[in-house]
């Protein structure tokens, strides 16, 4: 029943799904450590076809069983386990799969098994909360598997007045976060040698005009506001980058006459993470809760105090 009712969630919630053959064991489901195995191998067939596993608990479920299927899973696991219902607590219908919850998590935190769990602790796959509960899991899904290796790239060393942005490489590196770090003079060089007549800055003009009003800015500062655009997006494409983390203050302003912001608020409308800067660890962050969301991210500056409410704060900068 619970494959039938699970997979059933799971195409609701608007997701695609695969589930191996009920013959595959002996009453569709993984009981024994023998089973298990049987589940882990066929997962590992079938490696890059998902990305998260929903483990069910109609029942008790063996724990040794379920980490055998799942020990070397390598994608976020939810747990689910079904409520009691009162008057279904005989020999035939009693599942006790809130208790069990607690042995196999138990049992994952021994085996250094990542897994989640959500609110609330038992819940039925047909019920409205557990829609919520795969939405949340498809998220964390996202979170997870983005973030297991990704490109960044450092445009401009880090502003000599901002220690607060500093960052360590190697450490990034050894969790999967490969940074990318080009000097802002060669990006002033590239912005120099583009025309004006240019075809790629022609086509970033007609984007950025579109994009926001642009009815006060002086034609050439929207040129060179192209060309800085142009050339970010040649770091990207030809890097793979997927944030970026830009020395905007203060040689745009003194040395090329323009403030980037608005290219940093197209480049994530975009998709791309950008921050300003050299803020690098909150462009992984930006990068975290856009995974998360699906949607571009914000981040601002905690400017000002609003009078005396200390639950309002007044936000802008770029």
């Amino acid at each position: 029943g619970a494959r039938e009712e699970v997979s059933a969630a799971v195409k609701n919630a608007g997701y695609d799904y695969i589930i191996p053959d009920a013959d595959m064991t002996r009453y569709g489901a993984v009981e024994t450590r023998e089973e298990g195995w049987a589940y882990a191998e066929w997962l590992k067939s079938h490696k890059g076809e998902y990305d998260g596993v929903i483990m069910s608990l109609p029942n008790f479920s063996d724990e040794n069983g379920a980490i055998a299927a799942l020990q070397d899973a390598g994608v976020p696991i939810l747990i689910q386990a079904y409520p009691d219902e009162i008057g279904k607590m005989d020999f035939q219908h009693r599942r006790d799969a809130y208790c069990g919850k607690f042995s196999v998590t138990d049992v994952f935190c021994q085996y250094n098994v990542p897994f989640t769990v959500l609110k609330p602790h038992v819940v039925h796959p047909l019920s409205d909360k557990f829609q919520e509960n795969l939405r949340d899991f498809a998220a964390i899904c996202r979170v997870v598997n983005g973030m297991k290796r990704f490109n960044l790239g450092c445009i401009g060393a880090r502003t000599t007045a901002f220690k607060t942005v500093r960052f360590d490489e190697i450490a990034m590196q050894k969790h999967g976060i490969n940074v990318e770090s080009f000097d802002l003079s060669e990006l002033m060089n590239m912005v120099a040698e583009l025309k004006d007549d240019d075809a790629k800055v022609l086509a970033k003009i007609e984007r950025l005009e579109n994009y926001t009003d642009f009815s006060c800015v002086p034609k050439d500062k929207l040129s060179t506001l192209a060309k800085v655009s142009v050339v970010i997006d040649d770091y990207i494409e030809e890097f793979r980058l997927d944030c970026i983390a830009l020395r905007c203050w203060e040689e745009m302003q003194t040395v090329l006459g323009v403030a980037p912001c608005v290219l940093l608020s197209e480049l994530n409308d975009r998709g791309i993470v950008a921050s300003c800067e050299i803020d690098l660890c909150s462009a992984i962050n930006m990068y975290s809760m856009q995974l998360a969301s699906g949607k571009p991210t914000a981040c601002l500056d905690w400017n000002n105090n609003y009078g005396d409410d200390p639950n309002k704060v007044i936000l802008f900068h770029c």
